[in-house]
């Protein structure tokens, strides 16, 4: 080595767009401050993320857990902020986000945003997206979706040694304080199952434990599971008397047996599942994605899979897992179940010749028959929603997270965000309410002539004996209220904007490393562009004759470290659900750019 040799000049760090961040405005108020209001000035010195979320989506739950590691290891240069934009209106209530934050453990300051203002000023189209911010308070990036973990991280450090250098980086504590802890014997419970002794199992789901209580419902008997469970929440009885557990956040499914009090893992590696990976196979060798909910039917543990909008199975027999419907599109489309849509199912109840199924997202009833067809009972989509009884074809409900079969042939629905229990009657096709003033009912079970419902924002069972009559209920419509984007007539140009993060690069070994699908509501907005492609680019015909409607686009990219030293670089799955209401009209836009990660240029 020459040690007289000049040093080789680095390499220059690329230019970032600089966009000055607008303020953090909400009407809802700051939570995990101790009653502080904050200020875009107050995180100055600190890299700032914000999460726009909502506390329906699993997407966003996901990336919630996808910050913790971040958030902990720099925890004195960086603060996460969640900016809470609800879909629901039931998300719009204060007390509902107040419960959120605290029944998923979210350790960081979070702005009440009800109306949606910090979401229009930052542009946002989707949950959820992540911003991030420099010391000096300019915008750097955005992210849409899920799977950004690794990119953001990246970008932190960079950030961090940046403004160490330039001396703008500002080190200490951050703004977070925890509130004061609540005792309850239960906390967000989420699902229950009744025993052969007569006693209730409970998934405890934010202590991440099941808890049996005795034959009243409100007497502990034990606890089970501490260490073992990360946010269980749906039960099932197995023939044998073991039960299954949807050990939701590790992406698992547990038996546990109330005779020895075993706990075995059953299914699922511990890992999220992504696009690529296999669907089917040894149940221990496969990726599971947040199941929700599971019930015994046709020899079979059928798994809602609220992470992929998909129901799955596991064979205890053969001791492996499949996709049993659904395309991991995210919607309402029924049929064959190989090609049907789901939208976060959430509840599963099994009879002789149907299963039925909560879909969440599209505050629908939907049940799959012995053929393998999915059908729709109740529900039109993923942005209508309310509480109005009668014929089904024109009744509404509000995100539910519950089914249960009732003995003669209909069923109970808790109907989580009207807080209500409504009931579908497939013989007279009628939509009635059952009971009102519970609060986040999520599961209910049936004992003889009661039905004991999982009240879970009151932390509670609450036995309720079935009405004669159903209850009075002034009907209530809504749609989801986001700001149309006006859009020309005639030629749109799509663009999903992706820049690969710093360090890797499109995994382009296999084939395609990018998907595009893109669909509408109605349909008949669009003339040409729909279907699936491999850019990230799309020309789509509007129709002259609709006016407004919904541009549905999903997104997909995958990167993979960019070593050549490395023969097997780590991979990453970026990916990402938009639904974009639009308005024809004359000055519209004849461009619409959606950022999947980095910044529209």
């Amino acid at each position: 080595m020459n040690d007289d040799a000049p040093a080789p000049t680095p390499a220059p760090v690329p230019r970032r767009a600089r966009v000055r961040a607008p303020e953090l405005i909400g009407k809802g108020g700051w939570l995990n401050t101790g009653g502080k209001d904050l200020k875009l000035a107050d995180f100055r010195g600190r890299v700032l993320i914000l999460d726009f979320w909502t506390f329906c989506c699993i997407n966003c739950l996901h990336v919630l857990d996808e910050l913790r590691d971040l958030e902990e290891k720099h925890r004195d240069t960086l603060v996460i902020v969640g900016v809470h934009s609800p879909k629901f209106v039931h998300e719009a209530e204060h007390q509902a986000v107040v419960d959120a934050v605290e029944r998923y453990e979210v350790h960081h300051p979070v702005l009440d945003d009800p109306e949606l203002a910090t979401w229009k000023q930052y542009a946002v189209r989707a949950w959820p997206t992540l911003v991030v911010i420099d010391p000096e308070g300019y915008v750097v990036a955005q992210h849409a979706g899920e799977g950004h973990a690794n990119a953001i991280r990246t970008l932190v450090e960079e950030l961090e040694a940046e403004h160490e250098a330039k001396g703008t980086l500002r080190r200490g504590d951050g703004p977070y304080v925890a509130p004061e802890p609540v005792a309850t014997d239960l906390r967000f419970p989420g699902k229950a199952v009744l025993l052969d002794s007569g006693r209730f199992l409970v998934s405890d789901t934010t202590r991440h434990q099941l808890v049996e209580l005795a034959e009243d419902g409100e007497t502990v008997v034990r606890r089970i599971g501490e260490g073992v469970f990360r946010e269980p929440q749906g039960l099932a009885l197995l023939p044998g008397g073991k039960v299954v557990v949807a050990d939701t956040v590790n992406h698992a499914l547990r038996t546990y047996d109330p005779e020895t009090g075993a706990i075995e893992l059953v299914a699922g590696t511990g890992k999220q599942w992504w696009q690529g990976s296999p669907t089917s196979g040894p149940a221990l060798g496969v990726d599971l994605s947040s199941p929700w909910d599971v019930a015994w039917w046709q020899g079979k543990v059928w798994i809602a899979m609220a992470g992929v909008h998909q129901l799955w199975t596991y064979d205890p027999a053969t001791e492996t897992v499949e996709v049993a419907a659904g395309t991991t599109n995210e919607g309402l489309v029924d049929g064959p179940a190989a090609e049907a849509w789901f939208a976060q199912p959430s509840g599963l109840a099994a009879t002789e010749d149907r299963l039925w199924i909560a879909d969440s997202e599209t505050s629908a009833v939907r049940w799959i028959d012995t053929d393998g067809v999915v059908h729709t009972a109740v529900g039109t989509g993923l942005f209508d929603f309310g509480h109005r009884d009668g014929a089904a074809g024109q009744a509404l409900l509000q995100h539910p997270l519950g089914v249960t079969a009732l003995p003669d042939g209909s069923v109970a629905v808790s109907d989580t965000y009207n807080h209500a229990l409504r009931r579908y009657d497939p013989a007279t096709g009628e939509v009635t309410t059952l009971a009102t003033d519970l609060r986040e009912p999520s599961d209910a079970v049936l004992v003889g002539g009661d039905i004991v419902v999982v009240e879970s924002a009151r932390h509670r069972l609450t036995r309720l004996r079935l009405p004669e009559e159903a209850v009075q209920v002034e009907s209530a419509a809504y749609r989801t209220q986001r700001e149309a984007t006006g859009v020309a007539p005639g030629r749109l140009r799509l663009d999903v904007v992706f820049q690969a993060p710093t360090g890797q690069k499109l995994d382009e070994r296999y084939g395609p490393s990018t998907r595009l699908l893109v669909s509408s509501t109605p349909p008949e907005l669009l003339l040409g562009g729909d279907g699936t492609g491999t850019d990230l680019f799309r020309e789509l015909d509007l129709n002259p004759d609709v006016t407004e409607g919904v541009l549905h686009v999903s997104a997909m990219a995958a990167s993979c470290d960019d070593d050549p030293a490395n023969d097997y670089p780590a991979c990453h799955v970026h990916q990402q659900d938009w639904g974009v209401p639009v308005k024809v009209t004359a000055d519209g836009v004849a461009r619409l750019p959606l950022i999947l990660a980095g910044m529209d240029g």
